[in-house]
């Protein structure tokens, strides 16, 4: 488990003015918290939901907290929203071994490695990784009506940059793969429905499984006190 320094407190969103601000409420006090997803969560209205926060002790910073997940069904679970945070999530998990059918040898991970136009996640051996946690919709048990418009692929805005670069390290003998991280325990990954709006990403998405990029999907589960890492498997055949 990757345990946090200290364990999360419970709010309830009050609003999101902003996609960089939450106001939260706690204890019976309105704080505005930090936002660390600026994208659509969801769709659904997110106030009067219960929330979990961090605590900053960064005195430079304009709020002292961050909501770190939300609850669509209270309180009984939460959804991890902090995009950052997953990256230090899936290193953990390399590192102690976890995610070994993904890559062996996860101890020497590196991160945030540089190739051609673009910086891809992590690398390890001859292996790069890239990180995406789709939010735009959520595939949640018994809430169908978070589905959305199924068309997360749309909210990938370097996508198509990074397959690009993942690609390019298989002709470079090395190997690629993608991995779609959810802090919930979602159901397999649905390929969106093909529309004009996220046709692009599709097909680059798709070129890259066919050129042997492998997908991967890892479902965690965040609380209080840490995230767990619940299951994973390959998805590439979803794409193919």
């Amino acid at each position: 488990m990757y345990t946090f320094e200290s364990p999360l407190e419970v709010g309830s969103i009050a609003a999101r003015p902003n996609r960089f601000v939450m106001y939260v409420k706690k204890d019976g006090i309105t704080l505005q918290c930090h936002c660390p997803n600026t994208g659509k969560i969801g769709n659904m209205p997110l106030e009067g939901l219960p929330c979990l926060l961090s605590k900053s002790h960064d005195k430079k910073r304009k709020t002292n907290y961050t909501v770190e997940a939300i609850s669509f069904n209270k309180a009984k679970s939460f959804v991890g929203i902090n995009q950052n945070a997953v990256n230090r999530y899936v290193e953990y998990f390399f590192k102690n071994g976890s995610l070994e059918k993904v890559a062996s040898n996860g101890y020497s991970i590196l991160r945030e490695q540089k190739v051609g136009n673009a910086k891809l996640d992590f690398k390890i051996g001859y292996t790069y990784i890239e990180v995406k946690t789709p939010l735009k919709f959520l595939m949640l048990a018994n809430q169908t009506h978070q589905r959305g418009d199924r068309e997360c692929l749309t909210s990938y805005d370097r996508l198509v940059k990074h397959m690009t670069e993942l690609v390019e390290r298989l002709r470079e003998n090395e190997n690629a793969i993608l991995l779609t991280c959810f802090v919930y325990d979602a159901p397999m990954f649905q390929v969106p429905t093909l529309t004009k709006k996220n046709k692009i990403i599709r097909d680059a998405v798709q070129r890259a499984a066919r050129s042997g990029v492998k997908m991967w999907q890892v479902n965690m589960h965040i609380d209080m006190y840490g995230v767990k890492l619940l299951k994973y498997f390959e998805i590439t055949h979803l794409f193919l």
